[in-house]
């Protein structure tokens, strides 16, 4: 037999340039789908307490273990509900959106006092009047949502805001779902289905300063090389005068922001002890309350904010009922 060729990247991708810290530790939501249903929030935010794996049927048809018991890795999230604390309008001119006018609630948690620029107290109808009199200038709404860590095993007390948009219906739906929910908290039942399809958003473990071999997956040159191993061969031509940007260089590892398209949401439970390892999971501890279980891995470590969004490209055939888990491992991480 001939020599087969190994099919591998040597030098990375370079569809994620520049690799730069991420500004914040919580991603941003660029884009939000248009839904058939509603109205209703297009997201969710959750902390990611770790991995565990399960047994559950294969659910998914033409599968060769279509029906089959099969093991799965899956994501812990830590989901409390999230509070409706403002509602934001928005009119749009040929330089794109712009706020019209937004309405907060009228008593907010203590902890809010944590975040600077907070409207606290404000006239809550006035401003309510303020839009129903504008609703045929406003074309789209969206909520401010802000989580709850003292319900998670996270050391914080600061909430955490997204915001997010209301599709689905009429405006005039939309303003009226708004004003039922708004003071209120959401669970995830409220907004996502199990065996649904969804977008995580969120922002990478970070590595630090690293080098062209584990930053690019360059090869190690040989051992006769001249001055260094773990480098490139060649920073370009001579007469270019300049590095071009595709040659693989030193510099920042992780923390950046990922997009990972159609997850699956396995399970959403409200028993954390149900999914929660014994001794909890490492570098998080307890999952007390609400959870949901999401098939496959999602970025960032432990104790991280992940953005749950409505599919941006789902799948065209999707398992209408949730996908029956059989076992889900609670042993120790702690090998004991």
């Amino acid at each position: 037999m001939g020599h087969r060729k190994k099919h591998a990247p040597k030098r990375g991708s370079l569809a994620y340039l520049p690799r730069g810290r991420a500004s914040s530790p919580l991603g941003r939501v660029r884009y939000w789908p248009e839904v058939a249903e509603g109205p209703v929030l297009l997201g969710f935010a959750a902390y990611k307490a770790g991995m565990t794996y399960a047994v559950m049927v294969n659910d998914i048809a033409g599968s060769l273990s279509y029906g089959k018991e099969v093991v799965s890795p899956m994501t812990v999230l830590d989901a409390p509900p999230v509070l409706v604390c403002s509602v934001r309008a928005y009119t749009k001119d040929v330089s794109g959106l712009k706020t019209f006018t937004e309405a907060w609630a009228k008593s907010l948690p203590k902890d809010f006092d944590r975040i600077p620029m907070i409207k606290q107290n404000e006239n809550l109808e006035e401003n309510f009047r303020k839009i129903e009199e504008s609703l045929d200038k406003i074309v789209e709404f969206r909520a401010l949502v802000a989580t709850q860590p003292r319900l998670t095993s996270v050391p914080k007390k600061k909430p955490d805001i997204m915001e997010i948009k209301v599709g689905g219906g009429t405006i005039q739906q939309q303003f009226e779902y708004l004003k039922n929910i708004i003071g209120k908290t959401l669970a995830a039942t409220d907004i996502f289905k199990e065996g649904r399809f969804v977008d995580i958003i969120a922002i990478t473990k970070g590595k630090g300063f690293q080098g062209p071999v584990k930053r690019w997956g360059v090869r190690i040159l040989q051992d006769k090389s001249r001055k260094t191993k773990r480098g490139i061969g060649t920073l370009g031509a001579w007469g270019l005068g300049r590095v071009l940007y595709t040659v693989p260089r030193a510099g920042q590892m992780g923390y950046h922001q990922r997009t990972e398209y159609n997850k699956r949401i396995l399970k959403i439970g409200e028993d954390g002890s149900e999914v929660t390892p014994k001794g909890g999971f490492l570098r998080y501890g307890l999952v007390k309350g609400d959870y949901i279980l999401v098939q496959g891995s999602t970025p960032g470590p432990a104790k991280r904010l992940i953005k749950l969004r409505y599919p941006a490209r789902a799948p065209k055939t999707v398992p209408e009922p949730a996908p029956q888990i059989t076992y889900v491992s609670v042993e120790s991480h702690q090998g004991k």
